[in-house]
């Protein structure tokens, strides 16, 4: 069996504790423990175990520690979300959709047979022509309109074939009966 060659000073091993201590990051902490305990000699399959990491992770992280002390063990994901629209797109989009219908910006190309509300298609075609953004679900048209303070209505369906007259006739038969 290979001697392990990764291995931690006291000194070391006391500025892992004392920055772990600092840190409140928990994947951060979890990453300053592996690295401390792989350094002072425990198993792998103890550290596994005790970390709840991956034996792939914690090879990185010993490498990352190496190469670039404890700053290579901090954690480097940004978080949030990847908003497209910036917030004054956002609020400028509110404006838009509560002062216009579709009919007045998409003219016949609005989705409805009326064009009065917007619809999920409606947005998607007004934030492409307006912001030149693309969101690839529906989902986040969904959030825009709420954001917005619309909220999201299905359309109601409209039969292109149907007939004025005879639907007229067919509504004055049911009120006879």
């Amino acid at each position: 069996m290979a001697k392990r060659k990764f291995q931690l000073s006291e000194a070391q091993c006391n500025e892992l504790r004392r920055v772990s201590g600092a840190d409140r990051a928990g994947a951060t902490q979890t990453r300053y423990q592996a690295v401390r305990l792989y350094g002072s000699g425990y198993t792998v399959a103890d550290i596994l175990t005790i970390t709840g990491c991956s034996r792939t992770s914690l090879m990185e992280w010993c490498r990352a520690y190496t190469t670039q002390g404890v700053t290579g063990l901090q954690d480097q994901r940004r978080g949030g979300n990847s908003a497209k629209l910036t917030p004054t797109q956002r609020a400028d989009l509110q404006t838009r959709l509560h002062t216009y219908t579709p009919q007045q910006v998409l003219g016949p190309a609005a989705h409805t047979a009326d064009a009065q509300f917007w619809t999920v298609a409606d947005v998607q075609a007004v934030v492409q022509q307006w912001y030149a953004v693309a969101y690839q679900s529906p989902t986040s048209y969904v959030s825009l309109l709420s954001t917005c303070g619309l909220t999201y209505q299905r359309p109601a369906k409209v039969y292109k074939s149907q007939k004025p007259l005879a639907m007229a006739d067919f509504e004055e038969q049911l009120e006879k009966n």
